[in-house]
C-alpha cells in the first residue's frame, strides 16, 4: 500500500441560484418545443432562456415540472415517479432529497428552472461551486486528474464533523470502503491541470461554513494487487 500526501487550497467558493451554463441553446429550443412554442429555431439566442421561462408559464405548475422532468430523465424514471416528483417538487426540495444521489443534479436543474418561471412558488435550492487546488507532496511525476471520489477523500480533514457527507458516508471519507455515489454528490469537475479544479455541488452537500480552513492536507492511499503466479 503505497500512499500520497495533497496539499489542498479552498480558494473560492459561491453559492449559487443555478449552475451557469447548465442549459444550451440546444436544450432550450427543444423545451420550447415541447412547451408548444412556435419557431423556437429563429428566436434570437440571447432571448432563449426568458422565452422558454414565459413559455412554461403558460402551463400548470405541476404539468410543466411532469414535462421538464421527462426531458431529462424519462431513460431513469418510469411515468409513474414522474407524476410522483411532479407533485413532491411543489413542496420539497426533492433534488436533495431523492434517494438516487446520481439524479441530484438534473433535478437541481429542473427545480431552479421551474423556481424562476414560477416567481417562487417551488423551493429555492442553492449550489456550491468551489474553486480549489489539489497538489501532491514531494511528487515530481505530472498531474492526473483526480476522481470525484479522491476529491471528497481529500477534503475530508478539512470538513467540520457537522458536515452531511461526513456524517452519511463516514467509512468511505476515511477509504475504508469504495465510494460509489461520490460521482452523484459532486456535479461539475473539472481541470485543465490536474491541480486546479471547478467542482459544483448542493449546497446540501457542501457549503461555505462546513470547511474548519482553507488550507490543510490529507492523503490517498493506493492499494497496489498482488500479481497470482
Amino acid at each position: 500500500m503505497s500512499k500520497t500526501n495533497y496539499k489542498i487550497e479552498i480558494k473560492k467558493i459561491d453559492t449559487v441560484e443555478e449552475i451557469p451554463g447548465y442549459w444550451t441553446a440546444e436544450n432550450y429550443i427543444e423545451l420550447l418545443e415541447k412547451f408548444a412554442y412556435p419557431d423556437a429555431g429563429s428566436a434570437d439566442k440571447d432571448s432563449l432562456e426568458d422565452l422558454l421561462l414565459m413559455a412554461i408559464t403558460d402551463f400548470e405548475e405541476r404539468e410543466a415540472a411532469v414535462i421538464l422532468l421527462d426531458y431529462l430523465l424519462a431513460a431513469d424514471l418510469n411515468e409513474g415517479q414522474i407524476q410522483q416528483l411532479s407533485n413532491e417538487m411543489l413542496i420539497d426540495k426533492v433534488c436533495e432529497e431523492y434517494p438516487v444521489i446520481e439524479l441530484h443534479s438534473r433535478l437541481y436543474a429542473i427545480n431552479q428552472l421551474l423556481y424562476k418561471a414560477y416567481n417562487g412558488k417551488f423551493p429555492n435550492a442553492k449550489a456550491t461551486i468551489i474553486e480549489c487546488s489539489f497538489a501532491a507532496v514531494e511528487q515530481a511525476e505530472p498531474a492526473v486528474k483526480l476522481s470525484k471520489e479522491n476529491a471528497l477523500i481529500l477534503f475530508n480533514m478539512g470538513l467540520s464533523d457537522r458536515n452531511i457527507i461526513k456524517r452519511l458516508f463516514d467509512a468511505p471519507m476515511s477509504q475504508k470502503a469504495a465510494f460509489p455515489e461520490a460521482e452523484g454528490i459532486l456535479w461539475d469537475f473539472e481541470t485543465t491541470d490536474g491541480i486546479h479544479y471547478t467542482i459544483s455541488t448542493s449546497e446540501n452537500w457542501i457549503k461555505k461554513d462546513d470547511f474548519l480552513a482553507f488550507e490543510f492536507e490529507g492523503a490517498l492511499e493506493e492499494v497496489k494487487e498482488e500479481v497470482g503466479h
